[in-house]
């Protein structure tokens, strides 16, 4: 569906087929994503610096599922969109390295800088202002694209959890790749995709990641955010 198309902002992309692949599956927030596309239908490729250690990540997200382990550099080549889930120490050299592979695709950045002392969770600062803003300096001929950064790992990977109830803000400059972001999101059960600006305001939302941390800390919780009147 094209922007010309779409009727109003809750008209959404058919997404169904599309292959992902997720760097950084082997984590617990990666792998949680490939398992929930996966139960959505959709063929996932997480990818490691080992093909073998990729490999293990997707064994241990159950049988019958079509995900399947692959180095980096062939996650990123084969998949139709991409969802960067690295550490932030890793983030910048690794997508350097995969620059030619991810080159026109959709790229998903999830990636929150955060720090930790005996206060708890905080942000730290970027120098191109958010993980997925220097997503976008690296890959200049990617479209990038900030999301999932506030969904519960451990509600992913939940075998009990059949719905997950909570918004995904999605960032972007190119309307049609955020469009497309938000259509992944709502193929989870419980979930809403909710475009929540420019690329350039992906900071505030990277950094409400250690908000959110401390609200499950105090309220021994898994807690997500609701968009209300939308």
């Amino acid at each position: 569906m094209t922007q010309e198309q779409q009727k109003t902002p809750h008209d959404l992309p058919d997404v169904t087929g599309l292959k992902i692949g997720i760097l950084g599956g082997t984590g617990d927030q990666g792998g949680g994503l490939a398992r929930r596309f996966a139960l959505a239908g959709h063929e996932v490729i997480i990818g490691s610096r080992k093909a073998e250690r990729a490999q293990q990540a997707a064994d241990a997200l159950g049988e019958g599922l079509p995900v399947r382990g692959a180095e980096n550099h062939a996650a990123a080549s084969e998949a139709d969109v991409v969802i960067v889930a690295v550490p932030w120490d890793g983030h910048k050299a690794t997508l350097e390295s995969l620059r030619a592979e991810l080159a026109g695709k959709i790229v998903v950045d999830c990636v929150n800088p955060m720090g930790f002392d005996k206060q708890g969770a905080f942000p730290l600062p970027v120098e191109e202002g958010s993980a997925a803003q220097q997503a976008a300096a690296v890959l200049t001929e990617s479209r990038v694209v900030a999301a999932f950064h506030h969904v519960s790992a451990k509600l992913l990977l939940d075998p009990e959890v059949d719905e997950m109830e909570l918004d995904v803000l999605v960032l972007g400059d190119d309307r049609d790749a955020t469009d497309l972001v938000r259509g992944l999101a709502a193929r989870i059960p419980g979930m809403r995709g909710i475009y929540g600006g420019r690329l350039r305001n992906a900071h505030q939302v990277e950094a409400f990641t250690a908000n959110l941390i401390s609200i499950n800390r105090r309220y021994k919780a898994h807690a997500g955010l609701r968009i209300t009147d939308v």
